[in-house]
């Protein structure tokens, strides 16, 4: 005996689109609509339960009512050679008058009275000048939004001042421009007198070395000529001796 014809109404009718880049949860949503005058009950069903969370994945959908139901993809590595084989099934039953228990109505149900629907699902990967385009309207937008802001905030503040108040203002600022050249200035004067400094610190500690030295080769000088004055003293004794 052929199953009932789904009573519910499915939002997308025969798949479930998911778009990359899958290195977060992507979730889209299926939307469940009872259109009849009975209360509805439901399932939902993956062949890959593992990969998938679906809040809610079971429940009673009111007479002339819908709900929206989240279907949740964990992150995983896409392979663009793999070929997506997950499934989905929405079943559905109408829910007995005096309902107490849905899980017992699941469990008395008759093959004939179970519905279902089947989606595929389908994987979608951007294209790298998509996402290249994305990232620059990102940008755009977001320094046009600065810059809206920042002449915003300027055009309010002098909106909220007078003339004497803007005129004070222009006049700080070019005092702290004078301020900041004669810094400059004694800066540079500074580094110069610091040169100065150095090459007289140079000079001062180069002198000793000099003056070390001068008297070394007046040390020289004065044993030399102490020296000769010894040997023509004896020269000169000896010729003394040898004149008398």
């Amino acid at each position: 005996m052929a199953r009932p014809e789904q009573v519910l109404l499915l939002e997308p009718q025969h798949e479930l689109r998911f778009r990359g880049p899958f290195t977060d949860v992507v979730t889209t949503t299926l939307k469940l609509a009872n259109p009849t005058d009975r209360n509805v009950c439901f399932k939902v069903k993956t062949t890959a339960p593992r990969r998938y969370c679906v809040r809610p994945n079971s429940g009673v959908i009111d007479a002339g009512t819908s709900i929206n139901v989240s279907v949740m993809l964990q992150p995983f590595d896409y392979d663009p050679n793999e070929k997506s084989k997950h499934k989905f099934m929405v079943q559905s039953l109408l829910a007995p008058p005096d309902m107490t228990d849905t899980e017992g109505v699941w469990k008395d149900a008759k093959p004939e009275d179970l519905m279902d629907s089947k989606l595929r699902c389908v994987f979608e990967m951007p294209a790298e000048n998509e996402k290249t385009h994305e990232m620059e309207s990102n940008k755009i937008s977001s320094s046009l939004s600065k810059s809206e802001s920042s002449t915003l905030s300027m055009k309010s503040m002098a909106s909220s001042m007078d003339d004497g108040e803007v005129k004070k203002i222009m006049e700080e600022c070019k005092r702290l421009q004078t301020e900041v050249q004669r810094l400059r200035e004694e800066n540079k004067q500074i580094r110069q007198e610091d040169d100065g400094l150095r090459m007289r610190k140079s000079t001062v500690m180069s002198a000793p070395h000099s003056s070390q030295a001068m008297r070394v080769k007046e040390e020289g000088l004065s044993s030399r000529v102490i020296a000769l004055i010894v040997l023509f003293f004896v020269v000169g004794v000896i010729v003394g001796k040898l004149a008398l």
